[in-house]
């Protein structure tokens, strides 16, 4: 039974191309994150990303010295099939820090994958999709530019619009809102994306405003443990509201589904600590009827491979996706080649494992490493 005999790890910088105001962190300039290399004893390289935002869940260099110093010796020489064995163990050692733990999880599986001959999505039971529909975040300071974006985009298929709310004052936002509406009217499916930003006091009037721009969701209004308050406007509003920051893991999903705080979830890796993991949670979703849509960090290529070989193999996950960094955002991805965008929608790469490639040259060649290990 082969095992892995050999990990690398590479601590990167990539410049992106335009600010992101995100309401609870704003992203200028650059990107961190990690890249996990793994080797099995008969020579199949997988590959993995660790994505924190320091925000939202953590450091990239606390996930570097997690996988490096406390995870390498838990790693090192284990059955490359026995990934549910693994990660349970990679839990035992060291408390959260899920995404040095998906970063784990994801290289095994584009072993075992490769070795099998079979993708990520083959391994996690089967595809029910090859396309997932893609959205844009609207989040640049300059909104005339995301206007810009949105004309050339609209036309190419591009049609599903997340715009960060309550980072500029509501009038602005109103207005920004009504642009898009005027511009574009139906043909776009805008959604909406508080990232925590509103307090509770007073949310209700925000909402009910630019629920007259006909969202499909409202993201987040409230800060995470304000779940009374999200159980009131999911009670209150038609328009449905989807929680992300409430809900992490399973337990938080278990707490959403009693209190009717939510009428549908995020569903990020990063979040999550496992594409397992992940298919657990979506199944206590699909037992309460609550659609999946999938969310991101500032993953790069190799996340986002995992992320969609996850929703190729998840029903419940069916409000599209947000893996737009490697086309949109950054100047530079680590992959040899990106994943295909096509009419705007994400296309699940079809190759065994991840059906991705990466090398140490397309990472030092499109990266700047900060450390390596």
């Amino acid at each position: 039974m082969a095992i892995i005999e050999r990990m690398r790890l590479f601590l990167i910088r990539s410049p992106i191309k335009m600010a992101r105001l995100q309401g609870v962190g704003n992203v200028k300039g650059t990107v961190k994150r990690v890249i996990l290399e793994l080797t099995s004893s008969d020579g199949v390289v997988g590959w993995g990303e660790a994505a924190p935002w320091e925000v939202f869940t953590g450091t990239p260099e606390a996930a570097f010295a997690a996988l490096d110093v406390y995870l390498r010796p838990h790693i090192l020489g284990k059955p490359v099939k026995r990934v549910r064995a693994l990660t349970a163990e990679l839990d035992r050692v060291i408390v959260g820090h899920a995404e040095a733990k998906v970063a784990v999880e994801m290289a095994v599986l584009d072993i075992f994958g490769k070795t099998a001959g079979l993708s990520v999505a083959d391994l996690l039971g089967g595809r029910v999709r090859d396309t997932i529909p893609l959205s844009f975040s609207i989040a640049d300071p300059d909104f005339n530019a995301d206007m810009e974006r949105m004309r050339e985009m609209v036309p190419a298929g591009n049609v599903i619009y997340k715009v960060k709310t309550g980072v500029k004052p509501h009038a602005e936002d109103l207005a920004h809102l009504e642009a898009m509406r005027d511009a574009f009217g139906d043909r776009i499916d805008l959604r909406l994306d508080y990232n925590q930003a509103l307090p509770p006091f007073g949310a209700m009037n925000v909402l009910r405003d630019v629920a007259g721009f006909r969202p499909t969701f409202i993201e987040q209004p409230v800060p995470r443990d304000c779940l009374d308050a999200m159980a009131h406007f999911t009670s209150a509003l038609d328009t449905p509201v989807l929680a992300d920051e409430s809900c992490f893991d399973a337990a938080d999903l278990m707490e959403i589904v009693r209190r009717r705080a939510a009428d549908a979830i995020s569903v990020k890796l990063m979040k999550a600590g496992g594409l397992l993991k992940a298919q657990s949670i979506m199944a206590i979703a699909d037992a309460a009827r609550l659609p999946g849509y999938g969310g991101t960090l500032w993953e790069g290529g190799i996340g986002l491979a995992a992320g969609t070989q996850l929703i190729a193999a998840t029903p419940g996950i069916s409000l599209g996706c947000e893996f737009y960094m490697p086309y949109h955002v950054l100047t530079e991805d680590v992959l040899e080649q990106r994943i295909e965008n096509r009419d705007g929608h994400v296309v699940v790469p079809d190759g065994a494992g991840l059906g991705i490639s990466v090398s140490e040259h397309s990472i030092r060649g499109n990266a700047e490493v900060l450390a390596a290990r």
